[in-house]
C-alpha cells in the first residue's frame, strides 16, 4: 500500500500523564569507563573553571545513529570554543541515564522527554531535558507480510517493550486502522487498553534495539527511526505507515539538574542547535530525522 503519514498522535498536554515502568536493558556498546580516557568526567566546579580558562572536556553518552553522528558534527564547532567532546556510545536506553546520574557522564543524548519522565519516576534520578534537537518518527515496516490491505488474522507485529515507545506504537497501529484503543487512551497505552482487534493481531514486545532483527520472524514491526537506520532501513522510503513531522517526541540533550547553566553545557546546546547540525540532518537523513529547533 502507499505510505501514509500519521499526523497529530497526541496533544502536548498528554505528555504530562503518568507513565509505566521501562523495559529491561541490553549491554552497552561500551561502558563509560572503557570508552573514556584515564581522566574521569570532571566535576561541575572543575569543568566550569576549566571552561573559563578556555579548555574543557565533556563526556556525552549517546546511541550511535543518529545521535553519535550529530555529536560528531557538533564537535567541530565545540573545538573552536575550547571544548573537547568525548562521545560514549550505548546500545540501550537505561545505562546512559544511570551513568549520567552517577556522574560518569556530563550529558546524554538519546531519548525523548516522555521516556525520561517515565525513567525518572521509576529510578528516582535527578536529570533534566535541556534542549530539543531532533525528532525520529516511529514507523511500521513489513516483515513476512507486505501489505496491510491483506493482513491475515493472527498476524504478528513486533513493538518496543518500554512504556513510552510501546504506547506510541499502539497509537500508531490505531492510526493505521489495525486496532482500536479504549476511549481516552494516550501515551500510557498498553495491550490491556486495546478495545478492538478485528484481525486478532498478536503483539510481540521486544527491546527497541531488537525489534529490527525480528522482521524475519514477524509480519510487521513498529521500529524507532534510529534503530531502523542501523539496519539500512530508510524510514521515509521503507516505512508503510509513519508519524508525521509534528510528532511530539523530540529527542533532547539531557543533563543533571543544576548543570544546565555550566558554560560548556551551554556551548554544547548551541553546537547541537547550530545551522551545521540542521544542514546535516536535512541533507543526509532526508526526513528520517527532522530538526526540532
Amino acid at each position: 500500500m502507499k505510505r501514509r503519514q500519521f499526523l497529530g498522535l497526541i496533544g502536548s498536554s498528554a505528555l504530562a500523564a503518568g507513565l509505566a515502568a521501562c523495559g529491561k536493558s541490553s549491554a552497552p556498546a561500551s561502558s563509560p569507563a572503557a570508552a573514556s580516557s584515564p581522566a574521569a568526567a570532571s566535576s561541575p566546579a572543575a569543568s566550569s573553571a576549566a571552561a573559563a580558562k578556555g579548555s574543557v572536556t565533556l563526556k556525552v553518552g549517546a546511541t550511535p545513529v543518529p545521535h553519535g553522528d550529530l555529536l560528531k558534527v557538533a564537535a567541530k564547532n565545540l573545538e573552536k570554543e575550547g571544548v573537547t567532546l568525548k562521545i560514549v556510545e550505548f546500545n540501550d536506553y537505561v545505562q546512559p541515564n544511570t551513568a549520567l546520574e552517577d556522574k560518569d557522564l556530563d550529558a546524554n543524548f538519546f531519548q525523548h522527554k516522555p521516556y525520561l519522565d517515565d525513567f525518572q519516576k521509576n529510578h528516582h534520578t535527578h536529570l533534566l531535558a535541556l534542549a530539543p534537537i531532533h525528532i525520529e518518527p516511529i514507523g511500521l515496516y513489513t516483515g513476512k507480510s507486505k501489505d496491510l490491505k491483506t493482513i491475515k488474522d493472527g498476524a504478528k507485529i513486533a513493538i518496543p517493550n518500554d512504556a513510552t515507545n510501546g504506547g506510541r506504537a499502539l497509537l500508531l497501529l490505531q492510526a493505521a486502522g489495525l486496532i482500536t484503543l479504549k476511549k481516552g487512551t494516550g501515551i500510557t497505552a498498553t495491550k490491556a487498553d486495546i478495545a478492538s482487534n478485528p484481525h486478532k493481531i498478536k503483539l510481540v514486545e521486544l527491546e527497541s534495539a531488537a525489534v529490527p532483527r525480528s522482521l524475519k520472524d514477524v509480519d510487521f514491526a513498529v521500529i524507532n527511526s534510529n534503530f531502523a537506520l542501523t539496519v539500512n532501513l530508510n524510514p521515509t522510503k521503507d516505512a508503510i505507515f509513519i508519524e508525521g513531522a509534528d510528532s511530539p517526541y523530540a529527542n533532547y540533550l539531557v543533563v543533571r539538574q543544576g548543570d544546565e547553566k555550566r558554560p560548556e553545557i551551554q556551548k554544547l546546546v548551541k553546537a547541537l542547535q547550530s545551522p551545521e547540525v540542521k544542514d546535516y540532518i536535512e541533507k543526509n537523513l532526508k526526513g528520517a530525522v527532522v530538526p526540532a529547533f
